[in-house]
């Protein structure tokens, strides 16, 4: 790798760390943040939703202000403008102060990831797109694992404020260099499509509003995620119809999905929204509020799986080009299906030690899956599309990872509360061996201490059965991907030319 290009890589994969990182470190943070600035643990969830929210309906927009203003300034804007957002939300004493600076940084950060991505397109030559997706991939699927453990001990070691201070070393390392070494593009003239732009960001913001809260605010029950419901279907549907139909120059092509290892990518990376995204908040939920490990104990029980993908991906970078990203991406459905199954065996009773091999599984399956698929995505694309496919893959994958949390979260809380209800009418006075089992206590069925143990106990097993329940369905989740893999087109070699967008 030469100097240059080493610097760029460097640059840009420290802003992509720097902006995945931010959704995952915060979430550890809430309860100290709450506490601190009056917010109740209803309205603290903000902090996470604005952010959400705000990059979600900016980052379709990566192709165009590209294409307006260049790569290289719009990279320079977007790292300064997260660094000082970070630091006001670190300031913030208010819960207001802190929503809408939060919702700022997710304007600045959204186009962080796509730009990376498409840059290190650009960088490396079309032989070497395996190693410069193996790069890219190890920022955005390790940092968000890394974030819950490093936002456990930097808000019990230091301050949750530190959460949002952290960014500032990193960001201002990346836009010196960024600054000095990264490549411009040309610029084009783009008129903006408002009516587009308008009801796509209504739609998804929308969209993203009722993932996040649903489960929250039991979904359908809540009249203001109805509403968002409809605003969110009427406005995609509008948008869908009005960019195919109108005689206009629209917001981005919408036959970009014609290019079927682009949509099979696209599709793949929505389904592993509820077996990896899911499945890592399950985790998380199951060792600290099943097994009562403390967070950063937690974090670092889940370590492994971070670094079993890490050097997978490495691997991976290697031999993508060599062979087939379809063989990859079978090997890894079937080591993530084998690591998701061994969870559904998982007990209270369990050691640190049970916990290590269905991690790695686990990550090497993701490593397996998400360098090729990467990889695969901008094969067989034109040159010109690269920063707005990019835009468009990284919204798919927010998405992607949005839709999969509420649908395995939803399914745990609804399927926990199916278990006691079923659990709970063992609690009589006539069933023999709940007295067997309040006897060594001292207890009887009459008494109401004995009474509240036995349904703490049950709770407990119905939480059990709640999380085996939803690792089958995770399971599963990765079983339904392999159909997928019969419409991958596997180009006979890849063109160099394809990764050199309009350098200047």
């Amino acid at each position: 790798m030469s100097g240059s290009r080493l610097f760029i890589s460097i640059a840009v994969m420290a802003a992509t760390i720097m902006q995945v990182l931010d959704t995952t470190i915060v979430n550890v943070a809430l309860p100290n943040m709450a506490g601190e600035l009056n917010a109740t643990p209803d309205n603290i969830g903000w902090v996470l939703t604005s952010y959400l929210i705000a990059s979600a309906m900016i980052m379709p927009l990566t192709g165009y202000i590209t294409d307006r203003i260049g790569q290289k300034r719009f990279l320079l804007i977007g790292i300064a403008g997260f660094v000082v957002t970070s630091a006001l939300c670190g300031m913030a004493t208010s819960l207001f102060q802190i929503v809408l600076f939060r919702f700022l940084q997710g304007v600045f950060g959204a186009a962080l990831v796509p730009l990376s991505q498409s840059i290190m397109l650009q960088i490396f030559p079309g032989e070497q797109r395996g190693k410069a997706m193996a790069i890219w991939s190890m920022g955005v699927m390790v940092a968000p694992i890394m974030g819950p453990t490093l936002g456990g001990w930097l808000t019990e070691e230091i301050s949750w404020r530190w959460t949002f201070y952290i960014n500032l070393p990193v960001g201002i390392f990346s836009f010196l260099l960024a600054l000095r070494h990264v490549p411009d593009t040309v610029v084009r003239e783009r008129r903006m499509d408002w009516m587009g732009f308008v009801t796509l960001a209504l739609g998804i913001g929308a969209l993203q509003l009722v993932l996040d809260r649903g489960n929250q605010d039991d979904w359908f029950s809540s009249q203001a995620l109805i509403l968002a419901t409809i605003i969110s279907v009427a406005s995609l549907i509008f948008f869908v119809v009005y960019t195919l139909t109108g005689k206009h120059h629209p917001l981005f092509d919408l036959r970009i999905f014609k290019d079927r290892n682009y949509l099979v990518a696209s599709l793949i990376m929505t389904t592993i929204g509820i077996g990896f995204f899911g499945g890592m908040l399950l985790q998380s939920l199951f060792l600290q509020n099943f097994l009562g490990y403390p967070t950063f104990e937690a974090g670092l029980y889940m370590a492994p799986r971070g670094l079993a993908s890490l050097l997978v991906m490495i691997f991976v970078g290697k031999f993508v080009n060599r062979i087939p990203p379809r063989n990859f991406i079978l090997c890894g459905i079937l080591a993530s299906i084998a690591g998701n199954y061994l969870m559904t065996r998982f007990t209270s009773d369990i050691t640190a030690n049970d916990l290590i091999v269905p991690m790695m599984l686990q990550g090497m399956g993701m490593g397996l899956i998400f360098v090729p698929i990467s990889t695969l995505a901008f094969t067989t694309l034109p040159k010109e599309t690269a920063a707005e496919a990019a835009g468009i893959y990284s919204l798919i994958r927010s998405l992607g990872s949005a839709i999969g949390i509420s649908i395995l979260a939803t399914y745990f809380s609804r399927d926990t509360q199916q278990n006691w209800s079923l659990l709970r009418g063992e609690i009589t006075p006539y069933n023999e061996a709940l007295h067997a089992y309040l006897a060594p206590l001292h207890l009887g069925t009459q008494d109401p201490q004995g009474v509240a143990y036995a349904a703490r106990a049950v709770l407990h097993q119905a939480q059990n059965i709640g999380y085996i329940d939803s690792f089958w369905f995770a399971t599963l989740n990765f079983v339904v991907m392999l159909p997928l893999l019969l419409l991958v087109r596997t180009p006979a070699k890849a063109a160099p030319a394809q990764t050199q967008v309009g350098l200047e």
